[in-house]
């Protein structure tokens, strides 16, 4: 695993894209720092040091789910979100919980392939672009003029490179991909094609494309040919086992007595469930069988309801590292809408400057969207940072309706006055559920 980032780096890396919550920043920095720690051990110390699991509590909208996901994609870690309300106990309707081991796995053979692709991407760009030029040089066989041969393949190759070609239509004989399906619910994802492996020889068919659409599927193909297939796949595994991130969301729903009454299919039995994967096992995939032990498993719900507590003993202790996420603030939503990169605000002077529109932001009006944002969270359900998206949509309404682009640039400044006079409506208790996402 590689690892260039100390804890305090990961917890600067983390503050560009959230706001507050340091104690859950620190826990998964630690995680994350313990895991290149391990990497750098003896084989047999190794096998001795598991990851320590984290469950997060905290309202919604707060940062759980992003924390997790930039941490993986800080170290280009195979990562999955799941909600543990969509999995049912094994023997019945719905999906199992192997079904995240899978998904991982799926995720960590693409991670891979993507990267061993982009390794060979030289060599497959001069054979596709050996391919594209056959059948373009019969379609623009009429510019040949006096040319060579020689010449004019020449001068059709820079053009290609050059994009001049990129809407011409040729006709290409390009691979017959087989459709993906499930098989079963919860089961893996699979090509009809791939059921019988290399039985039968690859199909492939003439498809009448523009040279850009052609060169996107000959391109893939000849990096296919270049890459070791049965190599992505252990580095896959391997990297899946040892690297692998499975974020579980709304693990609190799961949580509780159960239903006293009968068998609950959908809480203590898919806790049961959740048990060995967490603990350690062994789950078939489509790329080889893979163990669980040493995979990073982060537990997160809002508690409002039901408590950490109300999960059965076994699975709490499989979870040894508790934090909690706060309520965001009034400073926080400032922060929120100032200092992180491709913030709301920066995002919506990106959306509207292609009509035209620059908007432009004072302090006074940040802080008034804060204000109202937290307004709001108090008076109704508590949506933590997406009650920035209803408030922001709700403030731009008329500018992105009225903005076409049919004029030129226009500054339209956002002040304390121009926020308060246009979220009137919403802070009279408007209701405007068809903006909550």
């Amino acid at each position: 695993m590689e690892m260039q980032y100390s804890p305090k780096q990961i917890v600067q890396q983390l503050d560009k894209y959230i706001i507050g919550q340091d104690d859950a920043k620190k826990a998964v920095a630690i995680a994350l720092r313990n895991r290149y720690r391990r990497s750098q051990l003896p084989q047999e110390v190794r096998e001795e040091i598991t990851p320590k699991n984290i469950i997060m509590k905290g309202p919604t909208g707060v940062g759980k789910t992003e924390i997790a996901r930039r941490l993986a994609r800080l170290v280009k870690a195979p990562f999955v979100k799941v909600e543990a309300t969509k999995y049912t106990e094994v023997g019945y309707v719905g999906k199992d919980v192997e079904g995240m081991i899978r998904d991982l796995a799926e995720c960590a053979y693409r991670l891979v392939k993507a990267e061993k692709e982009e390794e060979v991407r030289a060599k497959a760009l001069a054979a596709a672009e050996k391919r594209i030029l056959k059948p373009l040089l019969e379609v623009r066989r009429a510019d040949k003029g006096n040319k060579s041969m020689e010449e004019f393949e020449a001068e059709l190759l820079d053009g290609l490179r050059k994009g001049y070609y990129d809407t011409t239509t040729i006709e290409i004989e390009v691979m017959d991909a087989p459709k993906e399906m499930e098989l079963s619910p919860g089961s893996a994802t699979i090509a009809i094609g791939n059921i019988f492996g290399d039985m039968f020889p690859k199909k492939t068919k003439r498809r009448k494309l523009t040279v850009k659409e052609a060169m996107q599927i000959v391109l893939a193909e000849e990096a296919d040919k270049l890459v070791d297939e049965d190599a992505v796949k252990e580095e896959a595994l391997r990297r899946a086992e040892n690297d692998g991130i499975v974020f579980i969301d709304e693990i609190d729903k799961i949580a509780g007595k159960g239903n006293r009454g009968g068998v609950d299919v959908s809480r203590e039995g898919v806790q049961r469930d959740i048990l060995p994967i967490v603990e350690g096992s062994t789950v078939v995939t489509k790329y080889g069988p893979m163990k669980t032990d040493f995979i990073l498993f982060i537990a997160a719900g809002a508690f409002h309801v039901a408590a950490v507590e109300d999960l059965i003993p076994e699975l709490q202790g499989r979870f040894p590292v508790s934090v909690e996420l706060k309520s965001l603030t009034k400073e926080d939503f400032v922060r929120i809408l100032t200092e992180t990169e491709n913030s709301l605000t920066f995002q919506y002077s990106k959306l509207l400057s292609v009509d035209n529109i620059e908007l432009k932001f004072d302090q006074g009006a940040i802080e008034r969207i804060a204000e109202v944002s937290v307004e709001m969270n108090a008076t109704s359900e508590d949506i933590g940072a997406r009650r920035l998206h209803t408030v922001m949509e709700y403030l731009l309404e008329e500018i992105s309706f009225n903005a076409s682009g049919d004029y030129p640039t226009v500054t339209v400044n956002i002040d304390r006055n121009y926020v308060d006079e246009h979220l009137a409506k919403l802070t009279g208790d408007r209701n405007l559920k068809k903006y909550v996402l």
